[in-house]
């Protein structure tokens, strides 16, 4: 698959893709799946792209990506992806294998932005499937917003370490191998950012504004 091919097999992945996890059930935390057992090898692009782009979907959402950049950088990361397949040698699982790579995308489209003068967009909100009803609405936008802005007062390493624990549910060897430190390193991160995200809930509680980023 060319680069030219595979941008517009993500372009067009994405509209379909986009509408569904916009929604704010797609800010719920992962559930355990096959690829957590350990390494499996990657049968091949397509399903690479197919069974994870959903995760790499909530990853860049979650470390802070606005939503108007969200598919950029998922595209970025599967282009990514793409051109370093060869490379993968299961060593790790997909998923953290993904991370590293979404991390360092993430990293990019914030220098991206600090040039452009866009380092402290606000998050909008996602266009989302029609509520049940009004308080349905108003009960998800809150929730949303809770989460969205308590994630951006963490600091960028404790908020992948974040992410990682308490929203994909991955284990701690997993977390190491996919911010590539050591255990104690990740144990000392998740402690604070645990704290800081607990404070920002705390004072969002308190003044019943949303936390936005600063």
């Amino acid at each position: 698959m060319t680069g030219a091919a595979l941008r517009g097999h993500c372009t067009r992945a994405n509209v379909t893709r986009a509408n569904h996890l916009a929604t704010d059930t797609s800010f719920a935390p992962a559930t355990a799946s096959a690829d957590r057992t350990g390494p499996v090898r990657v049968v091949g692009f397509e399903a690479l792209y197919e069974q994870h782009f959903d995760f790499v979907w909530r990853t860049v959402r979650y470390l802070g990506v606005p939503d108007a950049s969200v598919d950029d950088a998922v595209q970025d990361t599967f282009l990514v992806a793409h051109r370093r397949l060869a490379d993968f040698e299961a060593r790790s699982s997909p998923r953290t294998w993904l991370f590293a790579i979404a991390l360092r995308v993430v990293s990019d489209h914030r220098r991206s932005q600090r040039r452009r003068g866009r380092l402290h967009d606000e998050l909008k909100s996602a266009p989302s499937a029609e509520p049940n009803t009004p308080h349905d609405h108003a009960e998800r936008a809150q929730a949303r917003s809770m989460l969205l802005g308590a994630l951006a007062r963490l600091s960028e390493q404790q908020r992948a370490v974040f992410v990682l624990s308490e929203l994909e549910q991955m284990s701690a060897p997993e977390i190491v191998q996919a911010l590539d430190v050591n255990l104690n390193t990740v144990y000392s991160r998740l402690r604070a950012a645990r704290r800081e995200f607990e404070r920002a809930v705390r004072a969002r509680a308190q003044r019943g504004t949303p936390e936005g980023p600063q």
